[in-house]
């Protein structure tokens, strides 16, 4: 592990100091607790497997699961199968109930919130995102729906490129509290920097942009719509009653909004039990958490064309993909679907197969296409494995 005292606000993103940096942001950036349900918690039996010599094909290589997590810088790997805890593998101090950060698959959490909000009549995607918040008129999304920000097709100009050290997304990053301040001026702060973007790109819907501001600006339109702050919100409506064994914590800035898009940081058995929650279509011991309807909606619908024609049209090979509610969805019907963030965090769900893969990473590069499809290609094989040593047993 790098000294606590190297990690600091300049360098917590970068290798070596990242893997002590992912499991210990509260310590570099202001952040606000999620809490759980100490009285209500869930925990899943144990059924070990040894999973590590699970073989699949990657590109022109065979692999096994365990090269696969001996070179992706690997923090935490959990597996649940039909709701039992069958492969875990931990490194660099990690264990199941030590906080990591989520990166962008923080993002298919907001959504999640999202849909309890809209069944409970709160929040119509289809609502202009000016109706919550009029402050965003004079804004590149002035215009955009609520669905825009939910699936990436809002037509707003913004250059997603991790590896900037100038332009808008280093002010980005400075408004959230990520990076220490570069520039002189007013203080920035994460939502005077979204009421200022002003420059669109293309009309809004139509084509998948992949742009982090649209889910920070989700996470504000909640709180606008609820009156509730999210945190307060994430913890009622999701947290607390899915039986999550820890808080869990969110980045904010200095006026306190939240980093809906990257900030929210768990454990990697929280993480796992949110992905069996949506396995089980949103329901635990009879009480509905998630709508049905919205896990429906995430799985069914979203649309190719817009895929192909968007960001990451030729990243999955493997897949006919479409991204909805923030979720990345590999094909029709029962077909699995994922979250993902930079550094290597994911959060892969196989329905067909009850099948769970919750991973946290430090890997050096923000991101590892060809790593990520490993990840990927192994967690098919998990499943196939699985599958079949059910079916012989």
């Amino acid at each position: 592990m790098i000294p606590h005292n190297r990690a600091t606000l300049e360098n917590w993103r970068t290798a070596p100091y990242s893997r002590w940096g992912f499991q210990h942001v509260r310590e570099i950036i202001p952040t606000a607790s999620i809490p759980n349900d100490p009285s209500n918690t869930r925990s899943f039996a144990g059924r070990p497997m040894d999973l590590t010599g699970v073989s699949y094909t990657d590109g022109d290589e065979q692999k096994t699961v365990q090269q696969m997590l001996d070179t992706s810088d690997n923090d935490a790997f959990m597996v649940l199968h039909d709701g039992d805890i069958v492969f875990e593998d931990y490194r660099d101090g990690m264990d199941a109930w030590t906080p990591h950060i989520l990166f962008s698959v923080s993002k298919s959490v907001t959504a999640m919130v999202a849909g309890i909000v809209v069944a409970q009549g709160q929040l119509d995607p289809d609502a202009l995102i000016t109706d919550y918040i009029p402050e965003m008129s004079g804004s590149a999304y002035a215009g955009a729906t609520v669905r825009h920000l939910l699936d990436m097709t809002a037509g707003i100009a913004f250059d997603e490129d991790y590896l900037a050290t100038e332009g808008a997304i280093v002010r980005y990053r400075e408004a959230a509290g990520w990076n220490a301040r570069s520039i002189t001026g007013p203080d920035l702060d994460l939502r005077t920097f979204l009421s200022e973007m002003n420059e669109v790109e293309k009309q809004h819907g139509g084509q998948f942009r992949y742009i982090s501001t649209n889910t920070d600006l989700l996470g504000w339109v909640l709180e606008r719509a609820t009156g509730t702050c999210f945190v307060d919100l994430m913890s009622k409506t999701l947290w607390r009653p899915m039986g999550a064994s820890r808080d869990a914590y969110i980045t904010v800035d200095r006026t306190g909004a939240p980093r809906t898009a990257g900030g929210i940081c768990a454990t990697v058995h929280d993480l796992a039990m949110f992905g069996q929650l949506i396995l089980e279509n949103g329901e635990r011991d009879g009480i509905r958490i998630i709508p049905r309807a919205w896990i429906t909606d995430t799985r069914t619908n979203g649309s190719t064309d817009e895929w192909n024609t968007g960001d990451y049209a030729d990243d999955y090979p493997d897949w006919a993909m479409r991204y909805r509610n923030k979720w990345y969805v590999t094909g029709d019907g029962d077909a699995p679907l994922f979250a993902a963030g930079i550094h290597g965090q994911f959060l892969y769900l196989d329905p067909t197969r009850k099948l769970v893969c919750a991973k946290f990473s430090s890997q050096a590069d923000v991101v590892d296409s060809a790593r990520e499809l490993s990840f990927l290609r192994a967690c098919v094989a998990i499943g196939d494995t699985l599958t079949t040593t059910v079916n012989n047993d």
